[in-house]
């Protein structure tokens, strides 16, 4: 998946691909001078102005939204769902401590659906930039930056606004899996000087979303345990880092995240991050040449992530870096060493044999060997082969994971395949591919304007990403990463290189992102959609399964570059509920 990113770092060409379309999404209003800012907050009617809002939008801090008024927020969903949308608060006078309080929700028949379910987090904004060429080293002074409205903090309960600001709240209701079906009604209020109430109708759809734990799609957001040490300012794996870490995976596990990463030695991917990646395996070259690997860390962290609830598979990471400098202990050198041995090279096979026959060994003891992969990022096609062949020397049972090009002749090898935005799974293949319970999965990076996640991407890009995975009969999706986080990431998304937000999906704290609860939208649309898929053909309902699976056909990457992703879901939603 990185090997747009690291071919980079060693010199060579990137292809761009369709990517240099442009969405009508991306295209940037021209900019506004201090007296056009100013003269848009004078038309504005009302000192202050309290509403409901798209999820969709990314509002401007310093410009009055454009959207139509409304004090009514309608909805659907099924029980077990999360639902939002935005508040905006906007005004022409400096506002303290305003805050949203949301309450009960309330049918005709008595029902209660309790405010607990209702979460309220002010949306705070961080420095972003431009797409540009994508991929690339990239100094900030060069590109066009800006503030951008991101980060969802529920732990802030009050907010000043300043004059002439906006300020989007986001409400989330999770809809208990035990509430009756039927309407419900009720209140959030804004209280701004005054009190702004707002009208909440929600319409619980009397069909039932599994947990997140019961998800079919396989989300695979890469985890970065050293960037948490860092922004939390405790010791690499001490007990501290730990109890930091379970908040952080915890959330991924509620989004139903599938896998995780681990890194079976240092820096597999050649230092690209801003902090480092250490490995989980120390390995140790003893005086009389034998080896030794200490497995402790591995199994604790391994131990550790299953029981914030992601258990389904370890992606192990990678005999095959970027940069092949695989550190060891000698003891005879009484230091730290290096194997640099070319891929495929006897010298390389012979040191990575010892340790496959003694890793296999202890996954097994372990009872992980089944759903352990050794993960490899694209790379030319005879290493890639050649690894493969070495491991099914090692145990033909052995599972591979690839992230990168399609390559129909290691296809049958790999076991978790996940191909680029710009690939396609032929049908047949897909299909042999499910039927042999293989994942079968797709992702985007610095290489993809759209549809993408950076922090000007627009939020509905990540709804459809759930769509189109649903269309194309994929099983998930794969994103590097979760928590690679930027020397400031809380005030600043920008990176020496990529788009902003590239490295990163949610915040420090935790908190989440707009990005990040949009890609859960679709998610459980993915769900939704495919639940649906199996009641219509069990109950022999054609006219209502045509119709979803024309709205389907309908998102293609091509599409985006006529129709916003926002346009494109919103048209088709109704369907699912």
């Amino acid at each position: 998946m990185l090997r747009t990113k690291m071919l980079l770092f060693f010199g060579l060409l990137v292809f761009k691909g369709f990517s240099q379309n442009v969405s009508l999404e991306l295209q940037k209003a021209p900019k506004l001078s201090e007296a056009q800012r100013a003269q848009m907050w004078k038309n504005v009617p009302k000192d202050v102005t309290v509403q409901f809002a798209s999820s969709g939008t990314r509002f401007t801090k310093d410009i009055p939204p454009r959207e139509t008024k409304t004090d009514t927020w309608q909805v659907s969903g099924w029980k077990n769902e999360k639902v939002h949308t935005q508040v905006i608060a906007y005004s022409k006078k400096d506002l303290k401590a305003i805050n949203v309080v949301a309450g009960n929700l309330k049918s005709s028949r008595g029902d209660v659906l309790k405010k607990e379910h209702i979460s309220v987090g002010f949306v705070q904004y961080v420095m972003t930039d431009e797409f540009r060429d994508g991929c690339g080293h990239r100094k900030p002074v060069d590109f066009d930056s800006s503030m951008v409205a991101d980060i969802i903090n529920t732990d802030l309960k009050v907010a000043d606004i300043q004059k002439n600001t906006t300020q989007p709240v986001w409400l989330t209701i999770h809809i208990p899996e035990t509430l009756p079906a039927g309407k419900y009604y009720g209140t959030v209020t804004v209280n701004a000087g005054i009190a702004y109430p707002l009208q909440v109708v929600l319409t619980v759809v009397d069909r039932t979303l599994p947990a997140p734990k019961d998800w079919k799609f396989q989300l695979d957001y890469w985890q970065h345990p050293a960037a948490i040490a860092r922004v939390h300012n405790v010791k690499l794996w001490s007990n501290a880092h730990f109890e930091h870490m379970r908040k952080y995976y915890t959330m991924l596990a509620n989004a139903g995240q599938k896998v995780i990463t681990a890194s079976i030695v240092d820096e597999p991917w050649g230092h690209q991050t801003y902090d480092d990646y250490p490995g989980l395996i120390q390995w140790t070259k003893k005086k009389d040449g034998t080896w030794t690997y200490d497995y402790s860390l591995f199994d604790q962290y391994i131990d550790f992530v299953m029981s914030c609830g992601i258990k389904n598979r370890i992606n192990c990471y990678s005999m095959v870096p970027w940069k092949i400098a695989f550190k060891y202990y000698d003891e005879s050198l009484q230091k730290d060493a290096f194997f640099t041995g070319a891929i495929g090279s006897p010298e390389y096979n012979n040191f990575w044999r010892t340790m496959l026959i003694d890793f296999t060994r202890h996954l097994k003891k372990k009872g992980w060997f089944g759903i352990t992969t050794i993960a490899m990022d694209e790379r030319p096609m005879k290493a890639m082969q050649s690894v493969i062949s070495l491991l099914k020397t090692i145990d033909p049972e052995w599972k591979i994971s690839l992230a990168g090009e399609w390559h129909p002749e290691i296809e049958k090898d790999i076991y978790d395949y996940c191909i680029a935005s710009k690939w396609a799974f032929p049908d047949n293949i897909l299909k042999e591919r499910k039927q042999a319970g293989k994942t079968s999965t797709w992702y985007t990076c610095c290489t993809e304007k759209y549809p993408n996640m950076f922090t000007f991407s627009p939020p509905d890009e990540s709804v459809w990403a759930g769509w189109y995975t649903a269309a194309s009969r994929m099983d998930g999706y794969l994103r590097w990463a979760y928590n690679s986080w930027t020397r400031s990431p809380l005030t600043d998304s920008r990176f020496i290189t990529w788009p902003a937000g590239d490295t990163y999906q949610v915040y420090p704290g935790p908190l989440s992102s707009v990005r990040f609860e949009k890609l859960i939208e679709g998610i459980q649309d993915f769900e939704k959609i495919n639940a649906l898929r199996k009641l219509y053909g069990e109950k022999n309902e054609p006219v209502k399964l045509k119709e979803l699976e024309a709205a389907l056909q309908t998102f293609t990457i091509e599409k985006l570059s006529q129709q916003s992703a926002q346009q494109m879901v919103e048209k088709y939603k109704h369907l699912l509920n």
